[in-house]
């Protein structure tokens, strides 16, 4: 395969240190929420009930927090956000081995809301950092890295609550959250290139909401929600399954396939010469998840039938991250990486309860299907608005005739107001 697309991503300035960065960054937050459930039921000696409402109490702190967080980076820069979410971190995980259980449940959603936003800001300032016709295998590196994060902080903190003790992992979660603040806050990557901010400070401002979160933009985020919704359910219905074959045992290998499996094809991803619709691919993820359950004859052939889904995992994460960064104006692109973090929240946060209630009803194998066709008609469902879109021009002031003798004039558009809208669709 042509490595040049990656070698050109990562031969521009500060990429490669953010890319790593972003990679160690993610690991302690991957581990945040095993080190918790472990934490309640083990030290707490409580029910996976109360475990489950603290993750939950948690999980929907940090989808309100997200967007906010980034409405205060476009607004404020990023050092004093990272100041304030990596001083909330360290209060939170030194005191939680103390708290008792219903304070653990309250200071776990603030710790939710006031949480290090470490997706969304490599994402933005990877926007800001990659040229637009480079962002697809840049944006690809960073979904390779988020599975990458996802197969080793769980199993971090597996391994540090069964050696150190759950009050000893969640100091050490900490301790990871706080470094990896105060390595981002020294880091100050760039949150918009030198050509939008001059955009935007010709543009009198930041854009309205309204002028970017259109209704194309609000389905595309449906139908992300929809693809974390689905993988969620398709790892639980996978454990089910394996436990219903007496095979509990190989849950792990068989989920660490399927996470190889996305990273080969986000590599594929990356280095294709043109674009995928972000909802072909999640549609075709879904559509494909649907049939899994109908798989029998022992664990290997369940490897090998993750295999069409399983390659489009991260190639639909990457291409809808690409989409909001391309769609939406950079004076704004914080807000809107934290609604795309906040949608990828959703879908996990509904995705456990309806597949465990389906799984409990009906089986594993019915669970595939119910969630796999729930996915694939939400999709269907943002493909109208989808192709309606309208993306908004690039904030840049519009000339005006000239007098005779003078030189062409420019008038800024209003505070609030841009350009007049070009149509867009990225359909293909």
């Amino acid at each position: 395969m042509d490595m040049t697309p990656y070698r050109g991503v990562l031969g521009l300035p500060g990429v490669r240190s953010l890319t790593l960065v972003g990679l160690i960054a993610r690991i302690p937050v991957t581990a945040t929420g095993l080190t918790l459930t472990l934490h309640v039921t083990d030290s707490m000696k409580l029910g996976f009930t109360q475990a489950g409402l603290v993750g939950t109490a948690a999980t929907l702190g940090t989808a309100v927090g997200a967007p906010l967080a980034g409405r205060f980076v476009d607004r404020h820069g990023l050092r004093p956000v990272l100041l304030v979410t990596t001083a909330a971190q360290l209060v939170f995980w030194l005191a939680a081995p103390a708290l008792p259980y219903y304070a653990l449940l309250v200071a776990g959603a603030v710790a939710g809301l006031l949480s290090l936003p470490v997706f969304t800001v490599i994402r933005q300032c990877l926007a800001a950092m990659v040229p637009a016709e480079r962002r697809r295998p840049a944006f690809a590196l960073d979904s390779m890295a988020v599975e990458l994060s996802y197969m080793v902080g769980p199993a971090v903190a597996a391994a540090g609550v069964a050696a150190l003790g759950s009050a000893w992992m969640l100091i050490a979660v900490g301790v990871g959250l706080v470094g990896s603040g105060v390595v981002l806050f020294l880091l100050d990557p760039p949150i918009k290139s030198d050509a939008e901010r001059e955009e935007e400070q010709a543009a009198g401002g930041a854009p309205s909401r309204r002028s970017w979160l259109t209704p194309g933009l609000v389905t595309l985020l449906g139908a992300v929600s929809a693809l974390t919704f689905v993988l969620t359910a398709t790892e639980l219905s996978l454990v089910a399954t394996l436990t219903t074959a007496g095979a509990t045992g190989l849950a792990g290998l068989v989920i660490g396939v399927w996470c190889l499996y996305s990273l080969i094809g986000g590599f594929v991803y990356g280095g294709l010469s043109r674009e995928v619709s972000p909802l072909l691919l999640i549609g075709g993820l879904c559509a494909l998840t649907a049939p899994l359950g109908l798989v029998g004859g022992g664990w290997w052939w369940l490897c090998l039938a993750i295999l069409p889904s399983g390659l489009l995992c991260a190639p639909a994460l990457s291409s809808s991250i690409d989409v909001v960064s391309r769609r939406v104006p950079a004076a704004a692109r914080g807000e809107a990486m934290g609604l795309h973090s906040t949608a990828l929240t959703l879908g996990v946060a509904i995705g456990n309860p309806v597949a465990g209630a389906v799984i409990d009803a009906y089986g594993p194998a019915t669970a595939f299907a119910v969630t796999g066709l729930i996915g694939a008609a939400a999709v269907l469902l943002a493909v109208p608005f989808w192709r309606r879109h309208r993306t908004p021009a690039p904030l840049t002031p519009k000339a005006v005739p000239a007098e005779p003798g003078e030189a062409p004039r420019e008038i800024e558009p209003r505070r609030g107001h841009p350009a007049p809208a070009r149509s867009s669709s990225t359909a293909s």
